[in-house]
């Protein structure tokens, strides 16, 4: 679709600020002057296949929903994953009539007494959800106070809290009257649908590997709060595991969610796994997350609570209370040791180590 380029405003700098209203994405070039195209024209469209139209009463069995990522740990050749993955069962403990990820789900509601409509979820709704709960943010429905678009808090904006939006219908900023909160439209899909709060658990088993044994590959996922659970069952919290025997392999050999996990010998931590998959997929993180150790005690260090998502110059060790900087070319960083986990299985992998990249832009107001 061709961009339809419109003028919304002035910038900070006093330069005028364009929208694309076919896009929905900023079109503002150097020195505030309309783009010959917005920053999402070459996105590529969500094609008839890979959208699902999920209509829950086909599934009493229960339904699960998440925002998926690629994994954090790939050396398979499988496809990338990304969007939204789906579990739904049409009897309860059977097996799963769907075990896919789609970029696009549309979910049938009554309108009122007479018609009937749609309500869309994109892949980028489920992603930025993803990361707004595993930082442990709850997400509201916000509406453009001008167009109405519901909007969506990214990146940056996903795990902070604000009351200032700007919209991506008609690119005009706006104040929530609601005061505030982190705006993702899948918050009135929950709503809409009677979600509540799930019960969760860890999972039950342990596994140990060794990457020989899986020549086509392996891939890790950390567990991530549902966007949606229908099932009376606990939901797991741990590992997610991916282990093929072939490349070729279209079902995985391995396929669970697991507490611990050791490969290679070489033990995982979950919590570790969790924030990294986050920290990836916030693109103004790229680079920032590194494997810190403390100069003190030699500690691995990981950041936690508002530092696990904020680059900062001083790190405080959890170990022995010492503060240290990190020593790159990047002054404000965010420590992960499973950075440096990822390059030690790395050694002993069957094959290249994927570096699958979202391709999300940075988010600005």
């Amino acid at each position: 679709m061709s961009c339809k380029i419109i003028a919304v405003g002035k910038r900070r700098d006093g330069g005028t600020r364009y929208w694309c209203m076919e896009h929905h994405a900023n079109a503002t070039a150097k020195y505030g002057v309309a783009a010959d195209k917005c920053v999402a024209a070459d996105d590529p469209p969500i094609k008839a296949e890979e959208t699902l139209h999920l209509n829950f009463v086909d599934y009493p069995g229960g339904i699960a929903l998440w925002g998926s990522v690629p994994a954090i740990y790939d050396t398979t050749t499988q496809p990338i994953d990304r969007g939204i993955h789906v579990h739904a069962r049409s009897t309860k403990g059977g097996l799963k009539n769907i075990d896919k990820t789609y970029r696009r789900l549309q979910v049938p509601y009554r309108v009122d007494l007479l018609s009937d409509g749609w309500v869309n979820v994109d892949e980028i709704d489920a992603i930025n959800y993803m990361i707004s709960s595993v930082f442990g943010f709850e997400t509201i429905p916000v509406h453009c106070v001008y167009c109405g678009f519901p909007h969506l808090d990214r990146d940056w904006f996903a795990v902070h809290s604000h009351r200032k939006h700007q919209c991506h219908g008609c690119g005009r900023q706006f104040s929530d009257p609601m005061g505030l909160g982190i705006g993702n439209p899948i918050a009135a899909l929950r709503h809409m649908l009677g979600a509540t709060p799930t019960k969760k658990r860890k999972a039950p088993d342990s596994i140990a590997i060794k990457q020989c044994d899986y020549p086509g590959g392996i891939q890790l996922w950390g567990s991530n709060p549902a966007i949606l659970w229908t099932s009376s069952d606990p939901e797991m919290t741990g590992i997610h595991l991916h282990a093929f025997k072939m490349h070729d392999q279209e079902f995985p050999e391995v396929d669970e969610t697991y507490a611990k996990v050791t490969i290679d010998g070489i033990k995982i931590d979950a919590d570790q796994v969790r924030t990294y998959m986050a920290q990836s997929a916030m693109p103004h993180l790229e680079g920032r997350v590194l494997d810190l150790s403390c100069p003190h005690c030699a500690e691995p260090h990981i950041d936690k609570g508002e530092h696990a998502f904020t680059p900062h110059i001083d790190h405080e060790c959890y170990s022995c209370g010492q503060s240290f900087r990190a020593l790159s070319q990047i002054k404000k960083t965010i420590g992960n040791p499973f950075v440096g986990t990822r390059k030690k299985l790395g050694l002993s992998a069957t094959g290249p180590v994927r570096e699958d990249k979202l391709g999300l832009r940075p988010e600005t107001i």
